[in-house]
């Protein structure tokens, strides 16, 4: 087994393909894509991934691209039924907060980092309304529960852990979601964890 996982330190996508890498146990070689200077968007990155995004994983000479089609991968290859159950039902709700992560929260707690962090240009005002919404819809599905689904964690929570736990760089308050901070404080205290770097913008700064 030989895994490589092309990433960039500050990016939640690329966070959650190396975070369930090391809940899983997985050594992987990580290998830091230049993207200030574009590197992501140079042949020889695009040969990789046509669409120049991080993460990538290879796998030998296979090549996963989508840092949710990682978790996906991951979970089946390398995972047990908790990760992606196999049961109709849990993978279909499995399924949804991964459209989460790839809609509402990538629009929302994502977006309102990518201002602060990265200097991006979208209306701040419009984007902490959406993380917000964002967030009340997550802390009323994680009352009198410990996980998005099932009484496991799965793939589910760790492609929303990221965002959601650096919501505060992009001036989204997490102070109004108990049930919210807790399920964080769940996902980070799994046996594997590894936080992303944080950075100091924001109500971080």
């Amino acid at each position: 087994m030989s895994l490589t996982l092309h990433r960039f330190p500050l990016s939640g996508h690329a966070h959650r393909a190396e975070l369930f890498l090391s809940l899983l146990g997985l050594k992987a070689r990580l290998v830091d894509v230049d993207l200030r200077n574009g590197e992501h968007k140079q042949p020889a990155f695009l040969t990789l991934n046509r669409f120049g995004q991080v993460p990538v994983l290879e796998d030998g000479d296979d090549v996963i691209a989508d840092s949710n089609a990682i978790l996906v991968y991951l979970a089946r290859k390398y995972g047990n039924e908790q990760w992606l159950p196999s049961d109709p039902l849990q993978a279909a709700q499995v399924e949804r907060w991964l459209s989460v992560a790839a809609g509402p929260l990538a629009s929302g707690p994502a977006r309102a980092r990518l201002i602060t962090v990265f200097g991006a240009r979208y209306s701040a005002e419009e984007t902490i309304a959406s993380a917000h919404a964002l967030l009340n819809v997550l802390e009323a599905e994680l009352q009198g529960r410990e996980w998005l689904v099932g009484t496991h964690p799965s793939i589910a929570d760790i492609a929303g852990y990221t965002y959601v736990a650096h919501a505060p760089e992009g001036n989204v308050s997490l102070d109004a979601y108990p049930a919210v901070r807790a399920w964080l404080a769940r996902i980070e205290s799994l046996p594997g964890f590894v936080p992303m770097q944080e950075t100091r913008v924001g109500l971080r700064a």
